[in-house]
């Protein structure tokens, strides 16, 4: 029997956090070694287990997984989230392509410069609410279905949920306009795999605090 997935990379959300939200709603129990120096990523490197010599790394099936999007498509596809057919992983890929232009609005935004944040919180508001939240809006009214492709759970809704969770934390009204939107959370919510991740104590990170930020600077030299 395989064990479990071991994810690895620094505290904080950055780009494992979908990956985390991923195998939770699939059902699956991972384990995380996190990434606390410089040294720790150079020893990773130093061991041949980074391909492209940086992280997200998933010790997966025997794999030693890196990429981000071939990470979440690999365990959206063995776990029955990622469509029946091509056509559903097409939609599949936009809507995620979509959220993730999002979220990497909101990732940056702790290690942007203090006077540029308030203009780029704003964009992200207007972004959200103009731009990406009335396509998934849209989708749901058109097809009158609970989810977004194929009327069954994929990687799209959890992605999606993911996205709408954040854009909340930078302002609690956004899906104000948005009513199946708002259906829409509280039903994806609601899924046992998703509610127990939302709870506290699970593996699902804060948003980042200046301490995780400055970490990140100097393990990563952004």
């Amino acid at each position: 029997m395989a064990g479990k997935p071991k994810l690895h990379y620094s505290r904080g959300r950055g780009r494992m956090e979908s990956i985390r939200w991923l195998l939770a709603a699939a059902g699956v129990e991972f384990e995380e070694e996190f990434i606390e120096t410089k040294e720790d990523l150079e020893k990773l490197r130093n061991d041949g287990a980074l391909l492209f010599q940086q992280v997200p790394m998933v010790e997966i099936d025997g794999m030693k997984m890196v990429q981000t999007r071939a990470i979440l498509s690999y365990i959206a596809a063995k776990h029955n989230l990622y469509g029946k057919d091509l056509k559903e992983r097409a939609w599949i890929d936009m809507y995620v392509e979509g959220t993730t232009d999002l979220m990497w609005m909101i990732i940056y935004l702790p290690f942007q410069p203090a006077e540029a944040k308030g203009k780029n919180l704003a964009l992200i508001i207007e972004r959200a609410t103009a731009r990406y939240f009335p396509v998934y809006e849209k989708a749901l009214k058109d097809h009158g279905h609970d989810y977004l492709v194929g009327n069954k759970l994929s990687w799209a809704d959890i992605h999606l949920l993911e996205a709408i969770l954040m854009v909340e934390e930078c302002k609690p009204d956004v899906l104000s306009a948005f009513p199946l939107l708002q259906a829409f959370k509280e039903r994806i919510s609601n899924i046992p795999t998703i509610k127990k991740f939302l709870q506290p104590g699970s593996q699902r990170n804060p948003p980042e605090d200046e301490e995780c930020t400055e970490n990140a600077r100097k393990i990563f030299n952004i």
